[in-house]
């Protein structure tokens, strides 16, 4: 898979949190947005991978920022999550942290991906409906949009887009295939599991991109992966390309809204309220970086 879209302007990277990275990132948007940062339109090429993959179909659309985020925030509008039962939860919490270990990338993703495909969840029907609930639009927008999922038979990274053949919502909900907690997508014969199996933000896609904007709900002490992965070794390799990068991750207030189970339907409000906050306190530092005078 290349990792290179050649093409100058600005990307936008989208990483995976669950629902509570959701919400993060459509308050942080908006935050940004009343401060005079339009980051969804003035992005040339929108990568999301699991929670961002939901967030970048989101505001792909035309569906504006503030009706996304009341859909975080007022219970009369939020979509009915579901949560993970207590032994998956327990089951992939013991077992991911230990294949995470494994050297080898695709050998990594293949292990991770057995684990998926035998692991009994809910239907897929029932994953796919919360999926198309969260989507106010089911196709695809008439501009770039990128989103990372992994084969759980060869462990390979897949990117799709509308070009790609396959149904918005299919895309999303097998980029936020959790392993061992959602069941994989099928696509074609094909099943897919989560992008973030390759890396939770998959940052180096932005390659070739003349600035790259990367919100990270994990942030840099986020999942390690040997062999590559690992955000903060993409930003970096990022700007030794020439992308100028900006990274946000959460601020204090914003982690203990995320809180220890990103998963929990319970973390939208504060954290789409966190996320608000701190997208009006940063707004001068992100606008200042996309007229050039910053890189940090």
């Amino acid at each position: 898979m290349s990792t290179r879209y050649d093409i100058d302007g600005q990307a936008l990277v989208l990483g995976g949190g669950g629902v509570a990275g959701i919400a993060w990132m459509t308050g942080l948007l908006l935050g940004l947005s009343e401060e005079g940062v339009d980051l969804a339109g003035t992005s040339d090429v929108l990568i999301g991978t699991s929670a961002g993959s939901t967030v970048a179909a989101q505001i792909a659309g035309e569906t504006a920022l503030d009706e996304l985020f009341q859909r975080q925030v007022d219970p009369g509008r939020q979509v009915a999550e579901l949560t993970p039962k207590p032994h998956l939860l327990e089951l992939a919490g013991n077992a991911l942290p230990i294949l995470f270990k494994l050297g080898d990338p695709v050998e990594r993703r293949k292990r991770i991906g057995d684990l998926a495909g035998n692991t009994t969840t809910i239907t897929e029907a029932e994953r796919l409906a919360v999926i198309a609930a969260r989507l106010p639009l089911h196709e695809w927008p008439d501009r770039a949009l990128k989103i990372v999922a992994v084969d759980i038979a060869t462990g390979e990274p897949r990117i799709f887009d509308r070009l790609s053949g396959v149904g918005l919502v299919d895309a999303v909900a097998a980029s936020c295939a959790v392993p061992g907690m959602w069941p994989p997508v099928s696509i074609g014969d094909r099943r897919y599991m989560d992008g973030g199996i390759r890396s939770s933000d998959n940052a180096d896609l932005a390659t070739g991109h003349e600035r790259a904007i990367v919100i990270s709900p994990l942030g840099a002490g986020g999942v390690k992966l040997p062999g590559g992965g690992n955000l903060p070794d993409q930003v970096e390799a990022l700007r030794k390309a020439g992308t100028r990068t900006q990274f946000i991750e959460p601020d204090d207030r914003a982690r203990k809204a995320i809180g220890f189970n990103p998963l929990s339907p319970d973390t939208r409000t504060p954290a789409a309220e966190a996320g608000r906050a701190q997208g009006r306190a940063i707004a001068s530092d992100i606008a200042i970086f996309q007229q050039g005078r910053s890189d940090r």
